[in-house]
């Protein structure tokens, strides 16, 4: 594609795990993916180097999706080396299981901060950045239906990004830009599996009627789909990517 007709994306936290699979995809797909990455970098240069060895376009870009200035940064660098971005993966976040009475004021924050504040920030950017007839697709999680003792927090900022998911969409009107969320169950990546026995994955995995883990490329797919001319008239969903769990 040239310049002038090649979609860009930006795909936050995409250095490894599903955020990897997300960018591998859409860069199949034909978009100039941006990699965003927070710690991560020799994961990010890997990832781009192999996306360009395949003959697409990658860049990788650090940046805190919790600072705003961060994030202002990520789309200017964005729109300088690819172009103006049409579609935002919000796929950056974190996860630590302890109970509610358990969690210091850091651990909380620092959850708020990636999980909530860091799509309210790439939101609030995109309302003015990405152009006419793109494509935001936020992150929830499963476990918000699922209410499991221990992630109670957790689960407090992935349901407040399905709220902002919803509103989003409707503020965005006359712009033709869908707003939607992806809500993976348990996926075998290493985040998922670390520090977990195989007695407890076992028993994660029989849980969904399909009777396996998802995999990372189970919510590329789903990703592919809401960024694609099919998926033109599925708005403001939450779109439960789990096999039948919840």
């Amino acid at each position: 594609m040239t310049h002038q007709n090649r979609k860009v994306a930006i795909v936050t936290g995409a250095s490894r795990g599903i955020g990897a699979v997300i960018a591998r995809q859409l860069a199949a797909q034909g978009f100039a993916v941006a990699i965003n990455y927070a710690s991560s970098a020799t994961e990010a240069s890997a990832l781009v180097v192999e996306l360009r060895q395949a003959g697409h376009q990658a860049i990788a870009i650090k940046a805190d999706v919790a600072r705003s200035a961060d994030v202002a940064r990520l789309f200017d660098e964005t729109e300088q080396q690819l172009g103006k971005v049409d579609v935002l993966v919000n796929n950056a976040g974190v996860l630590k299981v302890l109970p509610l009475a358990q969690h210091s004021d850091e651990l909380f924050e620092q959850t708020f901060a990636i999980n909530t504040r860091g799509t309210f920030n790439t939101l609030r950017e995109a309302a003015t950045r990405l152009n006419d007839g793109g494509r935001i697709v936020n992150f929830s999680s499963s476990t918000v239906a699922l209410n499991l003792p221990g992630y109670a927090v957790y689960i407090a900022s992935k349901a407040a990004v399905e709220s902002l998911t919803q509103v989003f969409a409707k503020e965005l009107r006359g712009r033709r830009i869908t707003v939607n969320a992806v809500a993976p169950g348990p996926v075998a990546t290493d985040l998922f599996l670390h520090g977990k026995s195989e007695e407890q994955i076992q028993t994660f995995a029989r849980m969904p009627p399909l009777e396996r883990l998802g995999q990372p490329q189970d919510i590329a797919d789903v990703v592919s789909f809401l960024v694609s001319p099919a998926a033109a008239w599925v708005n403001g969903q939450v779109l439960r990517a789990n096999g039948g769990l919840v």
